[in-house]
């Protein structure tokens, strides 16, 4: 019988395993940790994800779609706090069109569910992973508890353990002309856990994802299904008024919340006792290059991690899925053509989801409540909904469709030039106010034919 070896029993290593025991293989899943359904934790264990089209597609292609379902809370748009409290909704994209918040933990046990039920992998736990043979297909690890050590062969292994892979550290770093490449932003992030109403209910609009911007620093929250929120702020490590080496004590943090998110800390006026429920952590985008070598490839964060602020990280790692499935089949499982043909698609796309969330992150910090963006947003959606044929803003093409990542980038940053150059020439505002501003949409159709696409 075909064997696959998967390291990582997380979101990616998990779904992957469904996919390759629908095409017949034997799968074993090695994880470091224990079984995390085993144990106790809290929705705000860690940031919560938003599940896109990508990720959709991933679970639909494999029939687990309905399994997520059940756990996903639809957020159409996002709402924004500004600092006296008062809030902005902008919709993420048109009538119907939705991201999903998912708690990692919760979405994570799922997926295992799944791989063990409909795909009938063996997950191995307390395995931790010290060395591979890429050429043979071997797995060298060691049993955390007892101290054994093992040797895992097979056919083919797929490395999907995350941003500080085990094999991409202990293997391919060591090959010659590995590119790596290992870049840490200056901010890292908090996690706070915003409790439901004593009666369960939310204390936020339930339906959005909320943020929180103000220039340096931002808070977001995402929605829970026990009417919690996981909400995660964003901030310098240091060389700033305000930075994690500054905010120490109870009097710290609840000074800061007060000055910087007052009618967060009207909710949460305990904030300074639980500050340190959750660890700070840091962010980091990590690149390499070849993400295949011999019987092994990098899936997911182990080949592109990156930073959360476009929710494309679970979602990009999903797709590679989707690649990796579609590549099998074009190359009937000729693994060193699946290989070499994977690396040299997601590639790029791995890079740009990079770039993309980087882009996105000062969007959201700076942006968000800033009355010209808004007026441009606004503008764009009007484009979009005369247009649906000729004008998708850059994130719709990033979480509502299909269109490569790189692609995407690459029309979202002319269209944002074009729309930019408009808005200079023509009072859009007024515009927008008095009606007139699909006279000036059709006109720019009838002229030119398109909007900003190069």
């Amino acid at each position: 019988m075909k064997s696959a070896t998967i390291v990582g029993a997380g979101l990616v290593g998990s779904l992957w395993a469904v996919y390759l025991s629908k095409a017949g293989y034997k799968v074993t899943i090695v994880e470091m940790r224990d079984d995390l359904r085993e144990a106790d934790i809290s929705a705000g264990k860690s940031i919560n994800l938003a599940l896109s089209v990508r990720g959709w597609k991933a679970f639909k292609t494999v029939g687990v779609d309905k399994e997520i379902e059940s756990i996903a809370i639809p957020m159409p748009g996002r709402t924004m706090h500004d600092l006296e409290g008062n809030l902005t909704y902008q919709p993420y994209g048109q009538e119907g069109q939705a991201i999903y918040s998912v708690s990692r933990a919760g979405i994570n046990c799922k997926m295992m569910d799944i791989a063990e039920e409909y795909g009938g992998a063996t997950i191995l736990y307390n395995r931790k992973c010290i060395g591979a043979d890429l050429d043979n297909g071997i797995v060298y690890v060691e049993n955390t508890k007892t101290g054994e050590k093992e040797e895992i062969k097979s056919d083919v292994v797929f490395a999907a353990d995350g941003a500080f892979s085990a094999i991409r550290y202990k293997a391919m770093q060591k090959l010659d002309r590995f590119d790596y490449n290992q870049r840490y932003i200056e901010d890292g992030y908090r996690e706070i856990l915003l409790p439901a109403n004593e009666d369960g209910s939310y204390k936020l609009e339930k339906n959005t994802l909320h943020i929180w911007p103000r220039g340096r620093f931002m808070l977001i929250a995402l929605p829970n299904e026990d009417g919690s929120f996981t909400c995660t702020l964003f901030m310098p490590h240091e060389n700033h008024e305000y930075a994690f080496d500054k905010i120490n004590t109870k009097e710290e943090v609840e000074h800061f919340f007060k000055t910087i998110f007052p009618d967060f800390y009207d909710l949460m006026p305990n904030i300074g006792d639980v500050w340190e429920d959750h660890p700070l952590s840091s962010l980091a985008i990590i690149r390499c290059y070849p993400w295949t070598h011999g019987k092994f490839a990098l899936m997911g964060d182990a080949a592109h991690a990156t930073v959360p602020f476009y929710g494309q990280g679970m979602n990009a790692g999903f797709e590679d899925c989707t690649v990796m499935w579609e590549l099998m089949q074009k190359h009937k499982e000729d693994w060193p053509a699946v290989f070499e043909a994977y690396q040299k698609e997601r590639k790029p796309e791995g890079d740009a989801v990079q770039d993309l969330s980087l882009h996105n992150y000062f969007v959201m910090r700076d942006y968000v409540g800033d009355p010209e963006f808004l007026l441009q947003k606004k503008f764009e959606r009007r484009i979009e909904q005369l247009y649906p044929d000729k004008y998708m803003p850059l994130y719709s093409q990033v979480s509502f469709s299909h269109i490569k990542y790189s692609e995407a980038h690459t029309s979202g940053m002319n269209q944002d030039k074009w729309v930019k150059s408009v808005m200079e020439q023509h009072d859009v505002e007024s515009m927008m106010e008095d009606g007139s501003i699909d006279k000036l949409i059709h006109q720019i159709v009838q002229e030119k034919g398109a909007f900003g696409r190069s």
